[in-house]
């Protein structure tokens, strides 16, 4: 019954990000122009149809690689940048030739992690995909490679398709990846169609045991990956649909409700804020809690004081993102922190009342206002 419910909620789905891979768009490194032209065409049936849809598309690197006439696949992150520089243009050349065949137009959005941890980007990010969407444009999204290195990326484009839904408020993620959804074991000689998980209601360590032991790797990221991002869309209050790109008609009919891959139900939905912290910003710093603030945080619902943190660990600034550690050492929550990391030095384990005798000023009482404090379920 929950199987048929979960199914069904897909058709009523308005706004859709689909996520499409390298494996999905090219084969032996080389493009499936066919592929193109049915994503092109499913999306534009939907679009038809009154639904709304965000394509987030890999390929930047694996076009700029054949024009470049690379033989094998190269792996420093400047060669890669110039393959994207050049592929990005043959990408968007491809999607906009097969969008127009069936009338619709679509938009180049280029993202990368910074532009998004920055809160007056991330809403100008936000309203540029709205206005979009309601222009009856298709985004296509794609990591900014070209500037994006590995301490900027998001990894790959599961995470940032599944930041995108926050962006969007999107009703369903749909990622495209080259096997039919997550198995409850490795496929093997002896066992080549392993059961498939239908319906995940949570993400439990039996979830994470069988995604940690998928022979497959997509692109950058594998199935752990996958399983992060569907955490993100989660808190979004979005369901997945992880499902095979090589099916026919794969969007169109995973949105008509047709059992299809492996559905991910939605979490609890966090405010876009909250969501933005702890999914978005990354973190600069931790700060180790006391047994009693680790306890107010988790089961209370308050803010972070001064007296309540141990140690801390990294060069954060006011402002930044920082982790929440419990005294086993174990994530318990992130936020973003009031002071920076020589101010939280000098006040830690004080009380509220004496941060302006030691620093000669106070930012307030809180080194984290629950407002900013986000806390972690795993």
């Amino acid at each position: 019954m929950a199987e048929a419910k979960a199914r069904k909620a897909l058709r009523r789905a308005k706004r859709i990000v689909v996520k499409v891979g390298s494996s999905t768009l090219t084969r032996n490194g080389a493009l499936r122009g066919r592929k193109f032209g049915d994503i092109a065409r499913q999306i534009s049936q939907l679009a038809n149809d009154g639904r709304q849809v965000v394509l987030v598309s890999s390929g930047a690197i694996a076009i700029g690689a054949a024009k470049l006439d690379w033989d094998s696949p190269r792996h420093s992150i400047p060669e890669m940048q110039a393959a994207a520089a050049v592929g990005q243009i043959g990408l968007v050349g491809v999607y906009e030739k097969r969008f127009a065949d069936h009338g619709r137009k679509i938009g180049q959005v280029l993202l990368t992690r910074t532009g998004l941890e920055a809160r007056q980007r991330y809403l100008n990010a936000r309203h540029t995909l709205h206005e979009l969407l309601e222009m009856g444009v298709v985004p296509v999204v794609n990591e900014n490679d070209t500037i994006a290195t590995e301490e900027i990326r998001f990894g790959d484009n599961d995470n940032l398709s599944a930041n995108i839904v926050g962006l969007v408020d999107a009703d369903v993620l749909i990622i495209l990846t080259d096997v039919d959804g997550l198995f409850a074991e490795p496929p093997s000689e002896d066992n080549p169609r392993p059961e498939l998980f239908d319906v995940i209601e949570k993400i439990t360590p039996e979830i994470e045991r069988a995604a940690q032991g998928s022979g497959t790797a997509f692109g950058r990221g594998g199935m752990i990956t996958k399983l992060e991002a569907v955490e993100t869309a989660s808190h979004s209050g979005a369901a997945t649909v992880l499902c095979n790109g090589s099916t026919p008609d794969i969007i169109t009919r995973v949105l008509a409700g047709e059992q299809l891959g492996t559905v991910f139900l939605p979490a609890e939905r966090m405010t876009r804020r909250k969501h933005w912290v702890a999914f978005t910003t990354r973190v600069q710093g931790q700060l180790v809690l006391d047994e009693g603030a680790s306890r107010a945080i988790q089961r209370r619902g308050r803010s972070l004081l001064p007296a309540g943190v141990v140690s801390l660990k990294g060069n954060f600034r006011r402002g930044d993102s920082v982790a929440c550690l419990d005294p086993a050492g174990n994530e318990i929550a992130r936020g973003l922190c009031a002071y920076g990391a020589d101010e939280v030095e000098r006040i830690k384990g004080i009380a509220t009342s004496k941060i302006e005798r030691v620093l000669g000023y106070s930012n307030g009482d809180e080194l984290i206002h629950r407002d900013d404090l986000v806390i972690l379920e795993r």
